[in-house]
């Protein structure tokens, strides 16, 4: 049986029966599921931004007790439920994501009608695998801020604005410094952006200019080019520590690649880093091996990059 719109979302918010009609209709194919998941996830969000504002509220008075918490959160539970049959607009967003997912799985398998009933029932049950209602779900977090997108990276994943226009700004210069080094153009970009936060703290001559550092390389005794002066984080027995350091500065971002792959591929200490240039993960906290970075957190931070914003 393929529960209706009021039955997925109008019904009563403890009823776990009208959940598991849901399930089933995802299983087999039904496009009612979709949106009957979506409107789940809505009602979701909205009994979260009403838990919300209900911590947000002071509460001493005489009736404040665990007995009218409880009673409160299932009233709330259940205006949610009724307010998202109405719908406020996201399960309708959800929906179209969903059925442009289904439209790529269909052609990509070359079945459009077999392979539209499987994506539209694998893209609802894998919503229904989120705790839906009566779970008391923790903070949304990052919902509120995520990024606008309507780029794709390389494996079809959405990429933000900014992430796309740093990879399109340097992706030549990545790819060139790859053929030298065997590190993949994706994971050079991603330590720049690790280094530089996507472009926007870049380190700086005396007259304003840009020094073109992409790489946080440091001039040591034997660099013999252009110098520019930073304050710079550095971490001592795991605390960080504000100091003032001498860094390499270069015409242009292509040089700051040229010079980070020579280095990479002259310098010693990386050389079991090159070993490990397939995979994000171990070249990531190689480099933080190799004394690449003070930072603990090095390794940790730039696998995250390459992995969730460059895939």
């Amino acid at each position: 049986m393929i529960p209706s719109k009021s039955n997925a979302t109008g019904g009563f918010a403890l009823d776990t029966q009208g959940l598991g009609d849901l399930k089933r209709s995802a299983k087999a194919g039904s496009s009612e599921a979709t949106r009957g998941a979506a409107q789940q996830f809505e009602a979701l969000f909205i009994n979260q931004m009403m838990k919300s504002m209900r911590e947000a509220t002071p509460s001493e008075g005489v009736m404040d007790n665990q007995q009218t918490k409880m009673f409160t959160s299932m009233l709330d539970q259940q205006l949610s439920q009724n307010m998202s049959k109405r719908g406020m607009g996201l399960a309708d967003v959800l929906v179209r994501q969903l059925s442009a997912q289904t439209d790529a799985r269909a052609l990509a398998i070359g079945g459009a009608d077999g392979a539209a009933a499987t994506g539209n029932a694998s893209g609802a049950a894998g919503m229904l695998d989120i705790p839906l209602l009566p779970a008391q779900p923790g903070p949304l977090k990052g919902l509120e801020a995520a990024p606008q997108t309507n780029g794709l990276s390389a494996s079809g994943r959405t990429q933000a604005p900014h992430v796309r226009a740093f990879q399109e700004k340097l992706g030549a210069h990545a790819a060139q410094a790859e053929a030298v080094t065997g590190v993949p153009a994706k994971f050079m970009l991603g330590q720049a952006a690790l280094e530089t936060g996507w472009g926007k703290r870049m380190i700086r001559n005396a007259d304003g200019s840009n020094a073109n550092n992409l790489f946080g390389i440091k001039a040591g005794p034997g660099w013999k080019g252009k110098v520019a002066t930073a304050v710079t984080t550095e971490y001592v027995n795991g605390q960080p520590r504000q100091k003032v350091e001498k860094f390499r500065a270069y015409d242009t971002p292509a040089d700051s690649f040229k010079d980070y792959a020579r280095m990479l591929a002259n310098n010693p200490r990386y050389e079991k880093v090159l070993d490990h240039a397939g995979d994000a993960s171990a070249f990531a906290h190689g480099l933080q091996r190799a004394g690449y970075a003070t930072d603990p957190q090095y390794g940790a931070k730039l696998s995250k990059i390459i992995k969730n914003s460059l895939a």
